[in-house]
């Protein structure tokens, strides 16, 4: 089995609902993404899946977030934007997007401390 990642950024600003402390005021982050995609082999060049396209697909999910507040877009306006429902709607979007990705999991840093990671079992 191979895994290869390509890593994204964007910026956005948030807030926390149902939360006591300083994350329920609204602030922002410079996220940074890393998704992670499997095969069992590599195709007959050797490569599992081209970087550069798996990152032009991380591309059109992110573009949707960065310079956004995301409490107003969808799913956030309904869903609180953490770090955790970030990686669990990335991950999911480009399962939309790409059906021949198998996407391992998606990990999202709002600090370089912090760090959210979702997979599926």
């Amino acid at each position: 089995m191979f895994e290869i990642f390509v890593e994204g950024d964007f910026s956005a600003a948030h807030n926390l609902v149902n939360y006591k402390g300083k994350c329920e005021q609204l602030h922002g982050h410079n996220y940074k993404v890393r998704i992670y995609v499997y095969g069992k082999k590599p195709a007959e060049d050797g490569i599992l899946v081209d970087f550069t396209d798996l990152k032009k697909e991380l591309k059109k999910v992110i573009s949707k977030l960065d310079h956004k507040y995301l409490n107003e877009i969808e799913p956030f306006n309904k869903v609180n934007p953490t770090a955790e429902n970030i990686a669990k709607y990335i991950f999911k979007q480009l399962q939309v997007i790409s059906c021949k990705l198998k996407i391992s999991k998606v990990s999202v840093w709002e600090t370089e401390r912090n760090c959210a990671t979702y997979y599926e079992e």
